[in-house]
């Protein structure tokens, strides 16, 4: 790789690429596309069209593709060439303005929630000007959006694209009774920092759980795990910091700002975070980083695992999305400034993401709902299943003086004094940091730690997204009838902080204490499990909210709800078809072969000498027979859900089913199966154990 400031963005079509390529009309044409949302011109399409072309040719790509997000989790593409039939019997290199605005990719297929029927084929996908495009492999990725024929969007691109247009729009309204009238555009900015596993892939290859399902659903606790802490930031390995060099290399090259590399927690867990971008462009970059992380992991003989939980007894991985607002001249609409409590625009912005989450908590929890995800939430490594806001004392303190109707004193800096002259002094932070918080503010953004490693960005963004334009919209309405607007504002801010102070919480998330009170005292919701929270997207409320800022219309919304319940079935289906299929053909097997040759030295020991013990084989003989017995009734217990659940008749029946007796079922099974593996040699356990597993990359 030549110089970083050089290769970084080099298949790319970006801002710079843009300014040299396109003449000067055009390239003002796309700018007000981009930045205040205006018409695209055809014309200005055609234009764009051919120098992207030929950039892209010019850097080795043959191909173009319309590269989406459909509601699988995941991004796809069909690849078309440049090339098209010349008269001499030869190719010309042809993309028009009508292939790079438009395509056409089967949409019968990808996941629709009943939006499309089976023989209803046709889908469209829609050049988004807002996100650039760039080269992978041979291929121009173009970012689109995807729709049906109809018009309902079938992806995550287009929600978040309107979610982002309702919050400008209300954002809009605010600073202008501010007298902020210079303002174009107020769009949110994310930076999504991305936890993930490494192991070994020939191991990986090794265990059909991992293969199938992403997570180990066997795996007896090995001697040593997170315990002592030693991997949390630790060195980190050679063939590790390897993939982690050429990761950035190939991220820098698409123009993704990764930042920050170290170990996390768990033994074989790292983290990635990169700089904030706006939020469409950090959701495109974060699922290329996603697709970037495994490629990459592939070459270096590894397999980078993004499942919330591949392994019990050690930390989980989420994924952190820091959010915040801005205007297009780089203001921070949530930077308190040197004096907050005198900065009533920054105090308004901060209400109404307070009154956003307490009044649509259930949205955020349902936008980070999955199975794997069920795993980590309240597990004493991860935000409980409780949405909450942690302020930090400062401006806790701000806010309970505006409530009470007093002067804030102001908290004096405290500078840090280390007990060494040799090492520097440096003012403290006002406020501390909240691992525990779902919801925490960390000084100019709000950091939402619920996400799970795997999800898109997209769907937390999109609720947190339109709750805070709708909070910006009642306070709009508000102020633009008020007679006095500072009289009003105060008692605006001063009636939001009454309502929904309930939703603050600064103290242990993980406190059995805190969940207890957040349920029984202040209402908080507690939806532990997918199947909870998910039917509550239809809520009145919810779609009324959604609906009416264009973000989503009802029939999108009732699709989200099937396809989101239906994932969940899938996805626990799948997992206890493998452990059917891993206990009947490997784990029953090893156990009688170690049984056997056990019970063979017992024999020979007997026959050298009757009075002889054998009280090992013996006790592992009679300790695994019965474990044997008990899985293979647990493992029949297991098929008789799976088969009683195919008889559902609804989505969210069979989802019930799955949280109250298949998950069960297959917690049980597991117990033994892991009993068994403690006690069985080596050599016949059939899978590579934990151990191998979290140590096995070196």
């Amino acid at each position: 790789m030549g110089s970083i400031p050089e290769e970084f963005g080099s298949l790319v079509f970006d801002d710079r690429v843009m300014r040299a390529k396109l003449s000067a009309k055009v390239y003002a044409s796309l700018k007000k596309t981009i930045d205040e949302g205006k018409e695209l011109d055809l014309n200005v399409a055609n234009a764009v069209a051919g120098a992207m072309k030929d950039w892209a040719i010019a850097n080795g790509a043959t191909h173009y593709t319309h590269w989406f997000q459909p509601l699988t989790g995941v991004t796809a593409e069909k690849h078309d060439s440049f090339i098209s039939p010349a008269p001499d019997g030869g190719v010309i290199l042809e993309f028009s303005g009508k292939e790079l605005i438009k395509g056409e990719p089967d949409a019968s297929s990808f996941p629709s929630g009943g939006l499309r029927a089976t023989f209803e084929a046709r889908g469209y996908t829609a050049w988004d000007p807002t996100s650039y495009a760039f080269i992978k492999g041979k291929t121009l990725c173009i970012p689109t959006a995807f729709c049906s024929y109809g018009g309902e969007a079938l992806d995550k691109k287009t929600p978040l694209l309107r979610s982002m247009e309702a919050l400008n729009v209300q954002a809009l309204r605010i600073l202008r009774l501010f007298g902020n009238d210079a303002v174009k555009c107020v769009r949110t900015s994310v930076g999504p920092e991305q936890e993930y596993f490494l192991v070994d892939k020939e191991m990986y290859n090794k265990r059909p759980d991992l293969v199938y399902t992403g997570r180990t659903l066997f795996g007896a606790k090995p001697p040593k795990g997170q315990e002592m802490d030693d991997h949390y930031f630790g060195v980190i390995k050679p063939r590790v910091a390897a993939y982690m060099e050429e990761l950035n290399e190939e991220l820098w090259k698409l123009g993704i700002l990764a930042k920050t590399e170290h170990n996390e927690v768990a033994p074989a867990q790292h983290e990635l975070a990169p700089i904030y971008s706006t939020t469409n462009i950090a959701t495109d970059h974060n699922q290329l980083t996603m697709e970037i992380m495994q490629k990459v992991a592939a070459r270096h003989g590894l397999v980078c695992l993004l499942h919330e939980k591949p392994f019990a007894g050690v930390n989980g991985s989420g994924k952190h999305n820091n959010w915040s607002i801005a205007t297009d001249g780089g203001v921070n609409l949530l930077s308190p400034g040197e004096t907050p409590h005198e900065n009533a625009q920054f105090l308004l912005f901060l209400c109404a993401v307070i009154k956003a989450v307490d009044e649509y908590q259930d949205l955020l929890r349902i936008s980070v709902a999955t199975a794997g995800n069920d795993h980590r939430l309240g597990a004493n490594e991860a935000p409980p299943a409780v949405v909450s806001v942690f302020l930090g004392d400062e401006l806790n303190a701000i806010l309970e003086a505006i409530e009470r109707d007093v002067s804030y004193g102001g908290t004096a800096k405290t500078t840090m004094k280390l007990g060494v002259d040799v090492l520097p002094k440096f003012p403290r932070d006002t406020t501390d940091r909240n691992r525990t918080s779902p919801f925490a503010f960390t000084g100019n953004k709000f950091e939402f730690r619920m996400l799970g490693s795997s999800n898109s960005i997209a769907c937390a963004n999109i609720m947190l997204n339109a709750a805070v334009a709708e909070s910006l919209k009642q306070f709009a309405d508000t102020l633009e009838a008020a007679p006095d607007f500072s009289s009003v504002l105060h008692a605006t801010i001063r009636k939001t902080i009454k309502d929904h102070k309930r939703i603050i919480f600064n103290g242990n998330g993980y406190d059995d204490a805190w969940i207890k009170e957040a349920t029984e005292q202040r209402g908080l919701c507690n939806y532990r499990t997918t199947p909870d929270c998910v039917p509550h997207l239809l809520d009145e409320k919810n779609v009324r909210m959604l609906t009416s800022h264009k973000v989503f219309s009802e029939a999108e919304l009732k699709s989200r709800y099937e396809i989101t319940l239906e994932n969940y079935c899938k996805t626990v289906t799948i997992e206890a078809n493998t452990m059917v299929d891993m206990v009947k053909k490997q784990i029953l097997p090893a156990i009688g072969s170690y049984v056997k040759e056990l019970s063979a030295t017992a024999t020979a020991k007997l026959a050298l000498d009757s009075d002889m013990p054998c009280g090992f084989e013996r006790n592992t003989v009679k300790r695994l027979s019965a474990l044997a017995d008990g899985i293979a009734v647990h493992t029949a217990e297991l098929e008789n859900v799976l088969l009683k659940l195919r008889s559902a008749d609804e989505i969210g029946e069979e989802a019930n089913g799955i949280r109250d007796e298949l998950l069960p079922a297959m917690g049980r099974l597991r117990l033994s199966c892991d009993e068994a593996e403690s006690l069985t040699a080596a050599k016949y356990w059939p899978f590579p154990t934990y151990g191998e597993l979290l140590f096995g990359v070196r």
